[in-house]
């Protein structure tokens, strides 16, 4: 792992190197591990449900806040590491973990078991793009981020689409070959986690060969090894450590975190009641809580990253707006394939080739429309990159109402394309919005918290939802179709995010120097 010593350059006008587009195609190939791993379980699903006697809440657990929470939690002390430490390394352990615990998934007996391993899979995923963004910022001019980050997140579509093409070959080639369960009497959808997860250890030695790119000099790092400084972080998070940190402010922190507290234990046990499901919404309420105890914390301790993340309204409308974009596109990705193999009784191995391949490609066509034209717009208008969020909401609208709705095989496949490229035109635009409201020193801490509006809000709410209305309704096709009904809010969240974009990305200096009283940086790359 070597780290490049030559000094940074002035990132503002310079196009990129090729070394940089070489990077980019690395952790592009991390990416579609990374989705490999995490959305496997949506072809294994029906499966996986009728071995270990799950509900369909229980497989929207599985496939959201599971994964989501953890995912989420730790991505915030990660991506504040990824702006301190080396992030190649970073990148390199989380690699291994996630790839490990997705192995582990496949030894999983009961719901329990596969629970832990999915949580697992979700704080070893948390450093990929905390570290991703951050290196793709450093090695892409402004005028090219979009399309830089664009092309990264190809790789979720093209994963996400490959994963089920695996998944389910290799399940149904190994229940063939070994009908009473193989090895250590594992059975078809155990063998596929065994199978993807492997892999990623291999591929960890290529990313850390990858170089570090020397960072901007940054007064305001602090003293102390950015490992201990991750754990002081991670302990911002979990009680009663959160009390801790609270009390550290005076009396009324820790009153009004013990009001937050039992606020959410009152929702949580609100929502158990209601839908019968106590790990989804005690997973749930214990994120918010945890992300407040975090943002409570990251006040007092850097007012300056504060301030231009969680006190700025466009970076709040705009990481919220995207995350019901999210919430539409993670429950469609997870419950694709059990709705067309329960409800149009289509055939596993059809289902996976067409619905991985139609995955894949409209994901990658939608992403890198999508950023490409951001680009454009942000030439010509400040707000430009959040009209193509807009787009990503409202466009999905007709093809998911018409493809959940028809019986018709073809209609429903090219309905399925549209809308899952459509919503993929919305997350470079988005992601690069995030980069662009915060100094260069937070641009790991802005992705993780982007990222908990993403997977709280999208990955943690939105698998469940569908499956939760689908057990309610007992039609899980009245279940997708819910998702239409969080267009509205979004859209109200990112015309305000339109409107005050633009001074907040003018003034960014001044709001730090204000918050901080410090000088903040001037030089942007």
């Amino acid at each position: 792992m070597s780290e490049d010593t030559t000094a940074a350059p002035d990132r503002s006008e310079a196009p990129a190197s090729a070394y940089s587009w070489y990077v980019l195609g690395v952790l592009v190939v991390v990416y579609i591990l990374n989705f490999i791993d995490r959305q496997i379980l949506a072809i294994l699903a029906v499966d996986i449900k009728r071995d270990l006697g799950l509900t369909d809440g229980d497989l929207g657990f599985l496939g959201g806040a599971a994964f989501a929470v953890f995912y989420a939690l730790f991505g915030v002390p990660l991506g504040r590491l990824a702006d301190r430490w080396h992030r190649v390394r970073l990148l390199t352990i989380g690699l291994l973990l996630w790839s490990t615990m997705t192995a582990l998934s496949g030894f999983a007996r009961n719901f329990a078991t596969l629970s832990l391993a999915r949580m697992g899979v979700g704080v070893g995923e948390a450093t990929a793009s905390p570290t991703a963004y951050s290196l793709i910022s450093d090695y892409f001019p402004s005028r090219q981020r979009a399309t830089a980050l664009a092309v990264y997140s190809s790789g979720l579509y093209i994963g996400g689409g490959v994963s089920l093409l695996i998944g389910a070959n290799i399940s149904k080639w190994w229940d063939a070959a070994y009908p009473g369960g193989g090895i250590g009497g594992l059975v078809g959808w155990q063998a596929a986690f065994v199978a993807v997860g492997l892999p990623g250890v291999l591929m960890a030695l290529w990313v850390a060969s990858l170089r570090e790119p020397v960072r901007q000099p940054d007064a305001a790092t602090g003293e102390r090894h950015p490992l201990l400084d991750f754990f002081v972080d991670l302990s911002m998070l979990l009680p009663p450590f959160t009390l801790v940190h609270a009390a550290t402010r005076g009396a009324k922190a820790v009153v009004v975190n013990l009001v937050m507290a039992a606020a959410m234990t009152g929702f949580a046990l609100v929502m158990i009641q209601l839908t019968k499901n106590p790990q989804q919404w005690g997973a749930i309420a214990f994120g918010y809580y945890a992300v407040f105890s975090w943002a409570s914390t990251l006040r007092h301790r850097d007012p300056a990253t504060f301030q231009l993340i969680w006190g700025t309204p466009a970076f709040i409308c705009t990481a919220l707006g995207y995350g019901l974009v999210s919430l539409g596109a993670y429950a469609l990705a997870f419950w694709s394939a059990p709705y067309a193999e329960t409800v149009l009784k289509l055939p596993k191995s059809e289902l996976a080739f067409v619905l991985g391949g139609c995955g894949a490609a409209s994901g990658f066509l939608g992403v890198i429309l999508g950023g490409r034209m951001s680009d454009w717009l942000r030439t010509r208008n400040p707000s430009g990159r959040i009209l193509v969020v807009m787009f990503g909401i409202l466009a999905p609208i007709i093809p998911i109402w018409i493809g959940f709705t028809t019986d018709s095989a073809l209609l429903f496949y090219v309905m399925n394309f549209l809308a899952g490229m459509f919503a993929a035109t919305a997350l470079g635009a988005a992601a690069a919005t995030t980069q662009d409201l915060v100094l260069p020193r937070m641009r790991g801490t802005a992705t993780a918290s982007f990222f908990l509006a993403t997977t709280l809000v999208g990955l943690g709410l939105g698998p469940f939802m569908v499956g939760t209305i689908s057990d309610l309704s007992g039609s899980l096709r009245i279940g997708v179709l819910s998702l239409i009904g969080v267009a509205p809010i979004s859209l109200v969240l990112l015309i305000y995010a339109y409107r005050t974009l633009p001074k907040a990305e003018a003034t960014i200096v001044e709001r730090a120097q204000a918050a901080s009283g410090q000088l903040a940086e001037s030089v942007f790359s």
